[in-house]
């Protein structure tokens, strides 16, 4: 893949906070920041047009709570098909987070990450998208 370098005219107030961006997430320069944000923009809209995209569910919760487990391990056989792995890692002595790596269709793995993330006592979940065509 071939660098094309191109002109770009900003607002002085829009480079002040492109420059703040690529200082926030330590970004070598301006391209990189741009790059990065152009990507973003072209994989949210895979995901709205249903895509193959592939990713990870991230979930902190207690694992005394056995219910959890069950319930996560139900949900997760209905997605075999677009379950690639899961980690389960302990944080502490009651907190434990599990990341399940996916990849499929965008509404089908937004499906799976709410039922997941939805679980009563999970204390935190995201889903994580990126394209993978």
């Amino acid at each position: 893949m071939s660098v094309v370098r191109f002109s770009v005219s900003l607002e002085e107030e829009l480079l002040k906070e492109l420059d703040e961006y690529v200082k926030d997430y330590n970004f070598a320069n301006r391209s990189q920041g741009l790059r990065y944000l152009i990507e973003k923009n072209i994989v949210e809209k895979k995901w709205q047009c249903n895509n193959i995209v592939a990713g990870a569910v991230v979930m902190i919760y207690d694992h005394h709570k056995k219910d959890i487990i069950a319930r996560a391990n139900e949900i997760q056989h209905d997605y075999l098909n677009v379950i690639l792995s899961s980690q389960h890692y302990h944080l502490d002595h009651d907190m434990c987070m599990e990341i399940i790596a996916v990849k499929g269709k965008a509404k089908t793995l937004t499906g799976l990450a709410d039922k997941l993330i939805s679980i009563k006592g999970i204390r935190h979940g995201k889903l994580l998208m990126s394209k993978a065509e």
